[in-house]
Order: structure tokens, then C-alpha cells, then sequence
């Protein structure tokens, strides 16, 4: 059996005329080196040669966008990284439309009133998940990345990289023989948006031991990684260890970054010393970090206990916006 060749299936997702023979290889697409080394750096591309990329039609099953029962997989929030430098939001939504309706957004354009995307990167908001779908069949592969090409005034048919988000990467249970306890687990910040839970909960497995689960912190309209996630551990040890630590370096692929890890602070707890007693039956609004300490406290009890030598430098943590724990001042009365 035949399989078209890779310039036939381009051909059916380029609406522009194929460039020139002598201005582009058919077989080989550029390294993407930098268009996936997280959102800080994503547009560099060198003219270095790569294997020949395979149809994602050819693909299996487990890794393409599904068929007709347009089952719900991916976040509809897509990153699309190494953009030409001149392309403009038009001409990026005129590149994905026929996929289906979709906004074009990048960190900080309210405030930027660019035109362009000034890192290179962008993000494709669509309105149905089934377009983000019909977005990953239209990609060719090479390993694990997807592509597309896209040009702008000056650049014809350049490649960039589709980086969907898939849904099932948001959670994994490692060890489903142990049950989660909030109180061993712990925050992560920074995690960058391309690691998966099942990466996250290895990489901290091999650092501390004892993980249980990981889950990658999606925002609840988009499901798209919110740059944040939350690591239990099934013992006290592991835990300890690992909000001693504070820091972490998350390194697998191209991902190479150092970020910070908190207790998970949770906002239903009551007050481990009073019980409510002291505090209206309310739940207790700070949590000790230190390692002598892991407990939630009211007002009446932190001051109470956190008066005695020893323990005046504690700072007390409480739970914001986005399941980020925040250090709080905290004035005696």
C-alpha cells in the first residue's frame, strides 16, 4: 500500500502556491530548537536538517485528534510558537479560521496594543473543542511535535509549531493504593506549560520519594495549564523534604527550570489547636510552613502560639487566587 508523500499532504494544507523548489527542501522541515523551550523564548529556529516528518493521519490512534464522536479531549486554548516576526493577528486568524471561529490572543495585548506577537508566540482561542481537533489532523509530525506552516509579508510557508493541550495529561495517579492527603501535599509554582502531570509526578518521585499523585492546575473555562501544580505524597517524610527544599529543578526534554514549592494550602480547615472554639466555629485562615509547626491556626490561636520564643519568625500562609499560597504579614494585637 502507497502513502502520499509528505509534499502531497502539504499541499492540502497550504492554500498558498508551494514555494519554489530551490527555495525549499520537500523532505525536510528546520529544527524547532527554541519554539518549545517554554514561553520565554519560543521563535528561534536554526536551518538545521531533521528526519522526514510523518502524515499525523498516519499516526496512531492514541495520539490523534479522534473521529467522529468529537469527544471532548483537548483544552480549546492552543499555543502556536515560531511565528514569523511581521505576522499580525490577522493574518495568524486567516491561518487557522477554516478550523473554525477562534480568537487570537498573547500575554499582555490589552495592555501591549500590539499588533504583533512579540515573542514569536501566540495563543488560538477556539470557540469548539472539535476545531482543535480538526486542527491536530491537519498537522504533520515530527516525534512527539506538530506543525504547520504559516506565512507572512515577507516569510512564505514557514513552519511553527501546534502545541494542543490534551485533557487527560491535567491529573496522574501513581500510586493508587495510598489516599490522598491534602496535608502531604504540596504546591508547585512556575511549572512550565508544556510538562505533563505524568512528568511532574516522576520528576518529584525521583527527587523525594513517596508521590502518589500529580496534577497540573488548569484554568476551569479553557482547561488550558494555569503554570501551576500540586504534588501528594504518601508519607510524612517525603512531604517534609520537599517544602524544605523550597526549590526544585524540573528537568525533562527541553525543559530545564528551577520553581518554587509551598505546603498546599487548603481554605476548609479548622483551627487545629481551638477547634472553632476561639473563632466562631470559622475555618482557620492561616497555615505554618515551618517544618516544627504544618498546622492551621485562627487569629487568636497563631497569636497565642507563635508569641513563644522560637516561633516569632514564623510567617503564616494563606490561600489566594489561583490556589497560590501567599505569605501574609501579621501584626500582633
Amino acid at each position: 500500500m502507497k502513502f502520499p508523500t509528505l509534499e502531497n499532504n502539504l499541499m492540502g494544507i497550504i492554500e498558498s502556491p508551494t514555494p519554489d523548489e530551490h527555495t525549499r527542501d520537500k523532505t525536510f522541515f528546520p529544527t524547532n530548537q527554541g519554539i518549545d523551550r517554554g514561553l520565554e523564548d519560543p521563535t528561534a529556529i536554526n536551518d538545521q536538517r531533521i528526519s522526514p516528518i510523518r502524515p499525523l493521519h498516519l499516526m496512531d490512534n492514541n495520539v490523534r485528534g479522534g473521529g467522529g464522536d468529537h469527544t471532548e479531549r483537548f483544552s480549546r486554548k492552543v499555543f502556536v510558537g515560531g511565528l514569523p516576526p511581521d505576522i499580525d493577528e490577522d493574518e495568524i486568524h486567516n491561518s487557522f479560521c477554516r478550523f473554525g471561529p477562534l480568537t487570537v490572543d498573547w500575554p499582555h495585548k490589552a495592555e501591549s496594543k500590539s499588533y504583533f506577537p512579540p515573542k514569536g508566540y501566540a495563543f488560538l482561542l477556539f470557540e469548539e473543542e472539535v476545531s482543535v481537533q480538526k486542527l491536530i489532523e491537519s498537522c504533520v509530525r515530527d516525534d512527539d511535535k506538530l506543525f504547520m506552516y504559516v506565512s507572512s509579508p515577507t516569510i512564505k510557508h514557514k513552519p511553527v509549531q501546534i502545541r494542543p493541550w490534551n485533557l487527560s495529561d491535567s491529573d496522574f495517579v501513581m500510586d493508587n493504593s495510598k489516599p490522598l492527603d491534602p496535608r502531604k501535599t504540596i504546591f508547585v509554582g512556575g511549572v512550565p506549560r508544556p510538562l505533563r502531570a505524568c512528568e511532574l509526578a516522576k520528576i518529584m518521585n525521583d527527587f523525594y520519594g513517596g508521590v502518589c499523585y500529580a496534577g497540573i492546575d488548569t484554568d476551569p473555562e479553557l482547561k488550558y495549564p494555569k503554570g501551576a501544580g500540586r504534588v501528594a505524597f504518601s508519607n510524612q517524610q517525603s512531604y517534609i523534604a520537599a517544602i524544605s527544599a523550597r526549590f526544585v529543578q524540573l528537568q525533562h526534554g527541553d525543559i530545564d527550570k528551577r520553581v518554587e514549592v509551598k505546603p498546599y494550602v487548603l481554605d476548609d480547615q479548622m483551627c487545629d489547636h481551638c477547634q472553632g472554639a476561639r473563632c466562631g466555629g470559622k475555618f482557620a485562615p492561616f497555615f505554618c510552613s515551618n517544618v516544627t509547626c504544618l498546622q492551621y491556626y485562627c487569629e487568636h490561636c497563631w497569636a497565642m502560639n507563635h508569641s513563644r520564643q522560637g516561633k516569632e519568625f514564623h510567617k503564616p500562609l494563606v490561600k489566594e487566587g489561583g490556589d497560590r499560597p501567599r505569605t501574609v504579614p501579621f501584626r500582633w494585637s
